[in-house]
């Protein structure tokens, strides 16, 4: 995926090809009926989290069944929820490919946006100094691969478009609270990447 904002908000953009997320749904829930009733907002959402495939020291953890449910997992661990941002740093530091170690589990369509915009900040590394540039980057990546992958995932055009739009208000609202105007139109950004840079 292309790189569409400034020189330093990434110190290693793309150090990890991003070829494999395993994604799972609950057991008893279909992917064809993949809840997309929830609207996006900047809140985790519940049912969201990475599993690991197998022992991962180096990363912080928690029993996965705490956080993730109808996966009928018993002793797995998983991503602890605070440890994204350490993740994003330790995958890299370790030079370890997430799809390696980790699987998600997300039941809705807000928990797999997220997770995919989380597994965007493990395949490229950056010092989180411009946390809206950052973000709105993962944001582009994040929504291109849910377009994607919309067939296999059920998704319309009106859905599509309604989480175009919800992004767009997230990202603005992180340019307000820091007191920025964004370098570029964020809409026309979101509509057309990754045909277009900023």
């Amino acid at each position: 995926m292309p790189l569409v904002v400034g020189d330093g908000v990434f110190d290693a953009w793309s150090w990890c090809e991003s070829d494999l997320l395993e994604w799972r749904a609950p057991r008893e829930r279909a992917r064809a009926v993949l809840d997309t009733s929830s609207p996006i907002d900047a809140d985790n959402p519940p049912g969201l989290v990475f599993v690991l495939r197998g022992p991962c020291s180096f990363l912080p953890r928690e029993l996965a069944r705490l956080h993730a449910f109808g996966h009928g997992l018993t002793d797995e661990e998983a991503l602890a929820p605070y440890g994204i941002d350490d993740a994003t740093d330790l995958l890299y530091e370790h030079r370890v490919r997430p799809r390696d170690v980790l699987w998600l589990a997300a039941p809705t369509l807000a928990a797999l946006l997220w997770g995919l915009h989380d597994w965007a900040h493990f395949h490229n590394h950056g010092p989180f100094d411009d946390p809206p540039a950052t973000e709105l980057q993962c944001d582009l990546v994040a929504l291109a691969w849910l377009r994607q992958n919309r067939e296999e995932l059920g998704l319309s055009n009106e859905t599509l478009s309604r989480v175009t739009g919800e992004l767009v208000a997230i990202s603005t609202r992180r340019y307000e609270e820091a007191r920025r105007t964004p370098p570029f139109d964020l809409a026309r950004v979101f509509s057309d990447y990754p045909k277009i840079g900023g």
